[in-house]
């Protein structure tokens, strides 16, 4: 009779634990292609060895094979090596629709990066906004990738939080709700016409995906890793923890006004379903509704604004602004981030070595030649000031870094058009401004944290 009840117990208690196994889904059947299609270019996929093969091949556009199954949540496994000098990736909630471009893959991506940069399981849109996790943001997780080696990836899909690892490093950390829904794809990328990265290959193996309990099996939450949010006008939990309060609150003006007014200027400035539009009028400077400012200064902080530029269009973000020191025409006065459709608008092409182009110093110093702006999206501009010293960065990328107070920096004002403003950009604080230059920008998910 004991040995019966012994027996049942351990019965009870293995199925038990096997109850409590994720239930994992193959999506790679170690044998043949079945469940996946490719599209877009001609690039080869072949299986080798329980692994499936992507081969460079000159002359088409980047290579997709994809999963004919679409998944919204879900949690994705695979094992992946890749040959020194390709780029690759790997497609996660990603489309391809006769509407957009033709069909043309577009959605989250995996990054696969065996090159110095080393963004590997950085956060990619896909033929649509590009970078929306650069490896900047994550410096430790740049060293979880092993060139010419099997690495394991791990990420996380879960409503509008994306989170990826690499080798058990966590990398990404990123809020963005702008598809929630797509297949699974592998990428051979493009190498145009380079002869030399013929026939170099990416492989994959043991894909895995969870689609089920997730929260029960997904990885706790790391507060050492930066979280990006993209979510227009809103702050995570981790953002107000850690300081972040929203500048503007994408309904209303409140805690804005006119530089030169009282109030909020009554035209040239309108508010769409969660965007602050300037509206286009003449081109000229502060002419229609007006630049605004903050209802109070800010000393040091780091700023974040999400901007969209109109063909052709130029406007700007201020900082250490005194509204009392130019009240007649033209804009008020303060330290600029330049946004210029660099294209379109001839203020590009003025000014010294580029020092009037986006995300420039405006008149003072010129952007990173790497700057990685989107055209036709949204871009993130992020101003961080810690008493002299200031850094402008775009889209995760550093492309402007000085220091203030100084002899270096009077003189750059002197040679400037801020040369006839007594201690121009010196002063401790500040308002901060979005300026009214006649063209339509777009602005929203603007948000600061006082340091």
């Amino acid at each position: 009779m004991r040995k019966s009840i012994l027996f049942v117990m351990i019965v009870m208690v293995s199925l038990s634990a096997f109850s409590q196994q994720p239930a994992w889904q193959q999506l790679f059947n170690g044998k043949n292609l079945k469940g996946w299609t490719k599209i877009n270019g001609t690039a080869e996929y072949k299986v080798t060895d329980k692994t499936i093969v992507g081969i460079s091949k000159p002359g088409t556009p980047n290579t997709f094979l994809r999963t004919d199954k679409k998944y919204d949540d879900f949690i994705l496994e695979f094992d992946f090596k890749v040959e020194d000098g390709l780029n690759s990736g790997v497609q996660f909630r990603s489309n391809s629709i006769k509407e957009y471009k033709n069909g043309t893959v577009h959605g989250y991506q995996f990054e696969i990066d065996p090159s110095s940069r080393a963004w590997t399981g950085g956060v990619y849109d896909e033929a649509r906004r590009g970078w929306l996790y650069p490896m900047t943001y994550n410096p430790s997780g740049q060293k979880a990738f092993k060139n010419g080696e099997w690495n394991s990836a791990h990420i996380e899909a879960i409503g509008n939080s994306i989170r990826t690892w690499v080798n058990g490093i966590q990398c990404a950390d990123l809020l963005d709700n702008v598809t929630g829904s797509g297949f699974i794809g592998l990428q051979v990328h493009s190498i145009g016409n380079n002869k030399e990265l013929e026939g170099k290959t990416v492989a994959w193996r043991n894909i895995r995906i969870l689609t089920n309990e997730l929260d029960k099996y997904s990885n706790p939450v790391s507060e050492n890793v930066k979280q990006i949010n993209t979510i227009a006008n809103t702050i995570s939990e981790r953002e107000a923890k850690n300081g972040w309060k929203l500048l503007w609150d994408g309904k209303t003006t409140n805690g804005w006004r006119g530089a030169k007014m009282d109030g909020f200027p009554e035209k040239g400035w309108r508010i769409d379903d969660g965007i602050l539009k300037v509206l286009k009028s003449d081109g000229g400077e502060s002419t229609n509704g007006g630049d605004i400012v903050t209802t109070r200064p800010y000393k040091n902080f780091m700023l974040k604004v999400d901007f969209k530029i109109t063909e052709g269009a130029n406007s700007g973000i201020k900082y250490f602004v005194d509204t009392e020191l130019n009240k007649g025409q033209g804009s008020a006065i303060g330290c600029e981030y330049q946004i210029l459709d660099d294209n379109k608008h001839p203020d590009a092409k003025l000014g010294v070595n580029g020092n009037r182009t986006l995300g420039s110093l405006y008149d003072l110093i010129a952007p990173a030649a790497n700057n990685p702006f989107r055209g036709g999206f949204f871009n993130t501009a992020l101003m961080i000031v810690k008493g002299n010293h200031v850094e402008h960065w775009l889209n995760g990328v550093k492309i402007v870094e000085y220091d203030r107070n100084n002899q270096m920096w009077n003189a750059l004002v002197d040679y400037s058009k801020y040369k006839d403003w007594p201690d121009f950009g010196n002063a401790d604080e500040g308002l901060i401004l979005l300026q009214d230059h006649g063209d339509e920008v777009w602005f929203q998910n603007i948000k600061i944290k006082e340091l």
